[in-house]
């Protein structure tokens, strides 16, 4: 597959978390971020998003609200869970995105805040319309989610690299 072709990166922020006396890797969904979850899911699946892989955090609240996502969409994509996702700074989840195969077009990652509204403002150099406004004005509440295209490799993407072509919150 050429590396040249148009790639889009859906940059979706975990469910609504519960507080429980755990470890913060090991916080549940609450029943509002049960809700909404799937929510995300249909709306990632009728904008038309069909990833090839997604890239979940290891966090328990990430796995469960991938887990409500994937089941309404049209088909599952490859999952990988991956460590270095958790509470991982822009640079790092950048870095984790270039190790991305340039056969895989469409890619979901499911991550945690600040790093999915940092990473989403860090890689639109541009953006369609209202969309940056719309992402600001939540601060990228729980089940959030943010398309980027670009086009090139996925070893190519760097900050200013892409486009903010769409943004949805649950509550919005």
């Amino acid at each position: 597959m050429s590396v040249d072709v148009p790639r889009r990166i859906v940059l979706l922020r975990h469910a609504k978390a519960d507080w429980p006396q755990v470890a913060d890797h090991e916080r549940p969904l609450a029943e509002r971020g049960r809700n909404d979850a799937p929510l995300a899911g249909r709306r990632i699946a009728e904008a038309g998003l069909t990833p090839e892989l997604t890239l979940c955090s290891t966090a328990l609240r990430t796995r469960e609200t991938w887990k409500l996502v994937v089941h309404e969409l049209p088909h599952r994509p490859k999952t990988v869970y991956e460590e270095r996702l958790y509470d991982a700074p822009v640079g790092q989840l950048i870095e984790v995105i270039n190790e991305t195969a340039d056969d895989v077009t469409d890619l979901l990652v499911v991550g945690h805040n600040p790093g999915m509204h940092g990473l989403a403002d860090a890689l639109a150099g541009e953006a369609d319309e209202g969309a940056r406004e719309r992402m600001e004005r939540g601060a990228f509440p729980t089940s959030a989610f943010a398309v980027v295209t670009f086009s090139g490799s996925w070893k190519s993407v760097e900050i200013g690299c892409g486009r903010l072509a769409g943004f949805w919150a649950p509550h919005e």
